[in-house]
């Protein structure tokens, strides 16, 4: 089980989310402002000099942003890839995003582009410049992520191998042969419990099909060390048992394998559609490295686990949040009203 000062998060491994085309800053929020007359997003830089990223106007057409979001990583990304006037801005904006990781502790940098474009050559050329870019501004080893195994390919191959070993993620039942690339790429391997044509609907399927990867990864030469797996986190609002599904295979996962494997996932993932997501995802962290973990997928700026496992386990917050992983709170009822009480009083 876990040694005791993972407790203040000292040795947790931490695969650092922030740099994905799926993040998103609200349009109405404080840091989207008008400089010189363009809609901007508003940053400190590593120096600690506030500064802008312009938002094109192409990118104003977009139904996220009509809805009321900005892809701001996606912008960033898109623009230096452009070669037009706003490349240093957008490659500055990128380091920030890099260092305030690299300063959280993160243990990875996980890179995902799926959303840069519906076209698989673009995702890939948008994979291939993201690593050659982010390998050049630290030196922690990169988690090279996306849907498409081809995606995963192209940022692998750009991945200097004179580094530290990247992490491919991830492999599944129904993508085994990502192992191979794994091997290929002498990389380390997040391994999930998707079955081969869905996912899993308890704790014993996780086992069974994180089971499966293993012994697979194992006979192919990994070592337990290589192997990262994500048991899958499912949204506490849609089913109450959720969150103790993932949490009884994470249990039954380190039992069986013991400490030498790892135990990640995507934390955020505990609290979409409930509101006040961040507490949801820090309390299901505390208590999936309760159960066996030893890592999460998560934003360690937001989030710092130094900060996340000091937290005062008796307040009524913590509580509350408690019930809806554990499902003792049925359809998050007391927790959204709550949350809604506290706002109404904030206004």
């Amino acid at each position: 089980m876990m040694e005791k000062n993972l407790a203040v998060g000292e040795k947790l491994i931490v695969i650092g989310e922030n740099i994905h085309t799926t993040r998103a800053l609200r349009r109405k929020g404080p840091k989207i402002v008008e400089c010189n007359g363009v809609e901007a997003v508003a940053y400190t830089d590593s120096a600690g000099v506030t500064r802008h990223l312009s938002i094109p106007e192409s990118f104003k057409g977009r139904q996220e942003y009509q809805q009321g979001q900005v892809k701001h990583v996606m912008i960033a990304v898109s623009t230096a890839m452009s070669g037009g006037a706003d490349v240093e801005e957008a490659l500055i904006y990128l380091k920030q995003l890099v260092d305030k990781q690299v300063s959280a502790k993160a243990s990875f940098l996980d890179l995902n582009v799926d959303e840069i474009s519906w076209k698989l050559d673009e995702q890939k050329a948008a994979m291939e410049w993201l690593v050659n870019t982010v390998q050049e501004m630290t030196d922690l080893p990169l988690s090279i992520d996306s849907s498409n195994v081809e995606v995963i390919s192209s940022g692998l191959a750009a991945y200097n191998s004179k580094r530290i070993r990247p992490l491919l993620n991830s492999a599944s039942l129904e993508r085994i042969d990502a192992l191979d690339l794994a091997l290929k790429h002498d990389a380390r391997v997040v391994v999930t419990a998707a079955g081969e044509s869905g996912m899993p609907s308890g704790p014993e399927e996780r086992v069974e099909n994180v089971s499966r990867m293993v012994e697979a990864a194992l006979e192919k030469g990994f070592i337990l060390d290589d192997l990262f797996v994500d048991p899958l986190v499912f949204p506490a609002s849609v089913d109450k048992d959720f969150g103790s599904h993932c949490l009884d295979a994470i249990r039954e996962i380190r039992r069986k394998y013991g400490p030498d494997i790892h135990i990640t996932g995507g934390v955020s993932n505990a609290s979409f559609g409930i509101p006040g997501r961040r507490l949801i995802n820090e309390i299901f962290l505390i208590l999936s490295v309760e159960a066996g973990a030893d890592g999460g997928i998560i934003d360690p700026v937001l989030s710092n686990p130094s900060d996340v496992f000091s937290m005062d386990r008796n307040s009524t917050a913590y509580q509350m949040a408690e019930d809806v992983i554990l499902g003792r709170d049925e359809f998050c009822q007391k927790y959204i009203s709550a949350w809604r009480k506290k706002l109404g009083e904030a206004r």
